[in-house]
């Protein structure tokens, strides 16, 4: 499969689904319980960080649930609801749920009321959902007023199509190569051998702008520098370490 084919809408949302289905075991091997440095050491203590004290929350693309698990730990919290569309993530967060509850759902079409939930969590999950604005104007109607919005995407800087490590033997430095940034695409890409994944590359204005046409104001945004138990499975990224991988962003429903 080529990378870098751009599929039209429809048919790349299927191929989407089929793709999460067939890598949810490659999924939860690599990147739950403890197996991934980058969850353990940076993305669910800065989950929980930014979610603070709150009771009623949401969590868009859930997987197998290890965030909404990490937050049951951390404070008392009301309710705890994950959604996700692919049935191999949900079994297992069932299976692992400490008293979360998950229900199969799609980002642009969650079966709830409107202001129910006082936090929204999406956590590398926008990056691969087709319609941007559908699913921002959905965690907007589930928000209550004053609501946050914790919104974690690979940072799209790092995840524009066609960039890469460039290794310089002339300079004799390595560097990060940024593709065509401004370019929105759809491609899937294969992520180590034999894994392919779908993403959608959008600019952050894409983004910020999306969610203020849904009410959706920016609080706080974070770019963390990848962690030391990242750089220390993955030495060849220390030298590009200012590079961040991450980008979070805190919103509150005006």
């Amino acid at each position: 499969m080529d990378e870098q084919e751009d599929y039209l809408g429809a048919e790349f949302k299927g191929i989407a689904a089929e793709l999460w289905s067939h890598n949810a075991g490659w999924w939860q091997e690599g990147f739950t319980e403890g197996a991934d440095p980058e969850y353990t050491e940076q993305l669910l203590p800065l989950v929980e960080r930014l979610v603070g004290p709150g009771r009623l929350i949401l969590e868009v693309g859930t997987g197998e649930g290890q965030v909404l698990r990490h937050l049951s730990r951390t404070a008392p919290r009301e309710l705890l609801v994950g959604v996700d569309p692919t049935p191999e993530q949900l079994g297992l967060a069932a299976e692992r749920s400490q008293g979360e509850l998950y229900l199969r759902a799609e980002a642009g079409s969650l079966p709830f009321r409107d202001a129910c939930f006082d936090t929204v969590v999406a956590c590398l999950v926008f990056e691969h959902v087709t319609d941007l604005e559908g699913a921002l104007a959905e965690v907007a109607r589930v928000l209550e007023p004053g609501g946050g919005f914790v919104f974690l995407l690979n940072h799209p800087l790092f995840q524009t199509p066609d960039s890469g490590w460039i290794d310089d033997q002339v300079l004799e430095e390595q560097y990060w190569r940024i593709g065509r940034y401004l370019e929105e695409k759809r491609t899937v890409e294969e992520v180590e051998k034999g894994v392919f994944i779908p993403f959608v590359h959008r600019p952050l204005s894409r983004y910020l702008n999306a969610a203020r046409a849904c009410g959706l104001v920016l609080e706080e945004m974070v770019e963390p520098a990848p962690p030391a138990g990242f750089l220390a499975l993955a030495p060849e990224y220390y030298e590009a370490r200012f590079v961040p991988r991450l980008l979070a962003l805190h919103l509150r429903r005006s």
